[in-house]
């Protein structure tokens, strides 16, 4: 047997492979639940459908297989069948615009797209710039035609467990999306992990998650339940409704539910949610942003039945590193916790030498979680594994029982709302406006989102300076919503250094 690179290897396993096992083991309990469309779907249904979608993808081993649409059921059916198929998934933020859809397309080098009749006209706008699609299948469009004339036969393909599953776009501060190369073994092993960690999954799981499925945190959650043979339930996309939130997961029954501070602080203002009856609810997860002390006093007091755990990581990592477990919430309170199950950390300093406990450092990671590396990006990736362990950009702090806190990002990043923005991609968006001479990006606190980027700009001519309404539409063409500023400064000259490096924590004390 050969594999993607066509070595000879055993055959491995696959999470199109674990949703088989388990439509032949359990094949009449609910595997999808699409709460927006209403709609109930088997392991065995749902694995008839992801063979036949495998057989009708026009790709060979190896080859990429992008995934373009708003939550569904249909969606994570289509993060699968590339697999089964010896193919790649390439799932794209839907918020992005053709530009950006282009840029993922072209890099990753798909030649299969998969998306959403109400993303098309964008995508197909993308496409005008990407010769080497040569198949685009379309969820409300001709999926149900293409399901029913593939074949049902389900063809073992030989594969590593070394091979890439997913490639996942994750903005860099080069400006540029780097694709973090996934494994099968990356994948499984971290749902092992969070499963060995957390302790066992005792009664029948049933996992909700408020991150949309091109995220790395709505990937890898779907997989920890289809790992344990539970069901998912997929809330619909779009503009968060905690009160939708609140009902899906009384009538479900959800036991395990992850969501951004941001969402949680609006589910617990809900009024006469201690009315509800959410005794099945015995985990609730946050992460991908920082929570405020008051307001994980406010989830345990909300949900008194259930464990509330913090989860941190970063999508190289498959995603999760860290965890904090419910009993440590209060004592630890503010720290992100210690090292999952299969991941090594170290401290250091810039040469790579540990840090002593209660000093700041940068945490680095080595274990089976990390990605091998971006696609198509091997000086980025050298970048990345230098002096042989993956460098995550956060700095941190370790106290004296081993927990660790996270102090600032080496990276210059915000996080908003769950959403990372890289400033350099913004930046470099924004420098091509004719009327901007210069511009720097930062965040500024916001207590909705935790915080918000506010684009700091020297016009290009500063007797004709550009218009807040030109930028605001430049970016709305050039830019996905979450990354656009939401505020903008017009100033005389931005604040640098000697070495001419923009002095970007000037900018921050001035506007914070």
């Amino acid at each position: 047997m050969t594999s993607q690179s066509g070595a000879i290897v055993g055959r491995g396993m696959s999470f199109s492979d674990i949703v088989a096992r388990w439509a032949r083991v359990t094949p009449e309990v609910s595997f999808l639940v699409d709460a927006g469309a209403g709609l109930r779907r088997t392991y065995a249904e749902s694995d008839a459908r992801i063979t036949r979608l495998a057989n009708a993808l026009e790709i060979e081993p190896g080859d990429r297989v992008a995934v373009l649409g708003l939550n569904s059921a249909d969606l994570l059916e289509t993060h699968l069948a590339p697999l089964r198929a010896g193919g790649i998934c390439v799932p794209i933020n839907f918020r992005l615009v053709a530009d950006e859809i282009a840029y993922a397309l072209t890099d990753s080098g798909a030649v299969s797209v998969i998306v959403d009749a109400g993303l098309r006209p964008t995508l197909d706008k993308a496409l005008a710039q990407v010769p080497g699609v040569r198949q685009v299948i379309t969820i409300g469009g001709d999926l149900e035609e293409v399901l029913a004339a593939a074949s049902a036969e389900y063809v073992e393909l030989p594969n590593s467990d070394d091979d890439t599953a997913f490639v996942m776009y994750t903005s860099g501060t080069t400006g540029r999306p780097k694709g973090a190369m996934l494994s099968h073994r990356n994948l499984y092993l971290h749902s092992f992990s969070n499963i060995a960690h957390l302790g066992g999954t005792g009664e029948h799981v049933v996992s909700m998650s408020g991150a949309p499925l091109f995220h790395i945190a709505g990937v890898a959650g779907s997989h920890i339940a289809i790992t344990a043979g539970g069901t998912v339930v997929i809330p619909r996309s779009g503009s968060f409704d905690p009160v939708e939130t609140l009902d899906i997961l009384e009538r479900e029954r959800v036991t395990t539910c992850f969501c951004v501070p941001a969402q949680w602080a609006a589910i617990c203002a809900v009024p006469g949610i201690a009315d509800r009856d959410l005794s099945a609810l015995t985990r609730i997860s946050w992460g991908a942003a920082p929570a405020t002390t008051s307001l994980l006093q406010t989830m345990i007091d909300t949900f008194p039945q259930a464990e509330v755990t913090t989860s941190f990581g970063q999508t190289e990592c498959s995603p999760v590193t860290t965890l904090l477990r419910g009993q440590d919430s209060i004592r630890k309170i503010g720290s992100v916790g210690t090292p999952m199950a299969n991941v090594e950390v170290r401290v250091v300093d810039d040469e790579m030498h540990d840090v002593a406990r209660g000093e700041v450092g940068e945490i680095v990671y080595r274990g089976p979680l990390v990605m091998s590396g971006y696609w198509n990006k091997p000086e980025e990736t050298a970048e990345a594994f230098r002096g042989g362990w993956f460098h995550s950009g956060d700095m941190v702090r370790q106290d004296e029982d081993g927990y660790y806190y996270v102090v600032d990002r080496k990276k210059d990043m915000i996080i908003s709302g769950g959403e990372n923005i890289y400033c350099a991609e913004v930046e470099n968006v924004l420098a091509a406006h004719p009327g901007i001479g210069d511009v720097a990006l930062i965040g500024v606190p916001d207590p909705k989102w935790g915080e918000t980027p506010l684009a700091v700009v020297v016009p290009a001519d500063p007797a004709d300076p550009p218009t807040l309404e030109s930028i605001e539409a430049y970016c709305k063409e050039h830019l996905a919503g979450y990354k656009r500023p939401r505020l903008i400064q017009i100033v005389e000259a931005l604040p640098r250094n000697p070495s001419g490096k923009v002095l970007k924590t000037a900018l921050r004390a001035r506007a914070w």
